[in-house]
């Protein structure tokens, strides 16, 4: 599974044999089974993720019902808010499907960019494509309504709509599953 997080790595670097030896000999990589609970409300997070395969949430529970927030596919980087600022987590982080993640750790990664400082610039630049990504999504979402988000989601994501349940992808929409529903069936009549 190392190859996948090299793969992840091409894209931002053309790696040297030595560069794929060092992040293979570095690297921490667990399987999960699909309900494995990651994170939640509560803990703290002492970890970050790279979806190296599956899917995964992010959600609260709020009055008792769960609000998704979040869905992540293959190469998508979880870097839970507990982590970053060493505080209780205020959601859960979830399995949907049986996944393979790169584990972060800060520690570790420090040590390796003083002992390779050549992967500065790899670091920096992904996580600048995380921190753009995150923004963009945010400013993106925001003003749509459930109907747009939905056609966002078809257009870029639409792989998405094939792995997750109909009532999680409604609440992450904000609606009802049946307000989902109509929706498609409206899409559907208006192709």
């Amino acid at each position: 599974m190392k190859h996948l997080l090299v793969k992840y790595f091409s894209q931002y670097k053309t790696l040297s044999e030595e560069d794929i030896g060092i992040i293979e000999e570095n690297a921490i990589i667990r399987k999960y089974q699909k309900g494995a609970v990651l994170l939640k409300e509560g803990q703290y997070a002492t970890e970050s993720y790279l979806v190296l395969k599956g899917c995964i949430r992010s959600y609260y529970i709020i009055d008792g019902e769960e609000k998704n927030t979040d869905f992540f596919l293959e190469y998508d980087p979880i870097v839970p808010i507990s982590y970053i600022k060493n505080q209780p987590s205020k959601y859960f982080i979830e399995c949907l499907e049986d996944c393979v993640l790169s584990i972060g750790k800060t520690e570790r990664t420090e040590k390796l960019l003083l002992s390779y400082p050549n992967f500065i610039p790899l670091y920096r630049k992904i996580s600048d494509d995380y921190s753009t990504n995150q923004l963009i999504s945010t400013d993106k979402y925001r003003n749509l309504s459930p109907e747009e988000h939905y056609l966002e989601l078809r257009k870029f994501k639409p792989e998405l709509l094939e792995r997750i349940p109909q009532y999680q992808l409604a609440s992450y929409l904000g609606i009802k599953p049946q307000s989902l529903s109509r929706i498609r069936k409206r899409l559907i009549h208006q192709k």
